[in-house]
């Protein structure tokens, strides 16, 4: 009987032990690599005839590549108030994606988020802006991204109006559409969700049902 007792002491202890490795190794451990184009059909990449910081790259093809170089750094996952608006400590949460991607496109919207919420407050319902958090909240950005961007469909399965470098919102959350797609030509999403992320570029799209809006920032 003590036998028995001690084989499945160890045993729980070994599965034990495995789950906390497991999860060891995945917390803040969220990979950049991209995952390959597994689609084989042919959709063109769109270009902007917009170039917001005239660096010689069109809006649509910068956003995309500044999301990818964002995480390419592998922020960590960390809700919390910066002075000064933008996360100095490497970290961040699924708007910093957002937020840098346009930043190094020429938008900043830490100021265009403060400039619109004084021309359209109704819409914001902010008691008392505050320019260090309101750009960060996905609330906001749905409101914004409704005022300034293009609006694009939400039906996934009209996958050629999905392009890299628009913005996909969800009720909590948002992120980046990636040029990569799975093998129903859905693109992947650029985003930053939690610390047990596997991967920064993931198919989501149609595993998710809180999609509200789909924006791209110029023609």
């Amino acid at each position: 009987m003590k036998s028995q007792t001690r084989i499945v002491t160890f045993i729980i202890s070994g599965i034990l032990f495995c789950t906390l490795l497991y999860l060891g190794l995945r917390y803040q451990n969220t990979s950049a690599r991209r995952p390959p184009d597994q689609y084989a059909g042919s959709i063109p990449q769109i270009q902007s005839r917009n170039d917001k910081d005239h660096d010689g790259i069109n809006d649509q093809t910068d956003i995309l590549q500044s999301a990818l170089n964002y995480v390419a750094a592998g922020p960590r996952y960390k809700s919390k108030y910066y002075q000064g608006g933008y996360p100095d400590d490497s970290c961040g949460v699924c708007t910093d994606v957002v937020a840098n991607a346009l930043k190094n496109s020429g938008y900043d919207l830490m100021t265009l988020i403060q400039e619109d919420i004084a021309e359209n407050p109704q819409d914001y319902h902010i008691d008392k802006p505050d320019p260090n958090i309101d750009f960060r909240r996905v609330k906001n950005l749905s409101v914004f991204f409704s005022h300034t961007a293009i609006r694009l469909t939400t039906d996934i399965s009209a996958i050629e109006e999905w392009q890299g470098g628009d913005i996909v919102i969800f009720r909590k959350h948002i992120g980046v559409i990636s040029d990569r797609r799975n093998k129903n030509g859905v693109p992947y999403v650029i985003h930053h969700n939690d610390p047990w992320q596997k991967a920064y570029e993931q198919d989501i799209l149609k595993q998710r049902d809180d999609l509200t809006g789909h924006y791209r920032i110029s023609e």
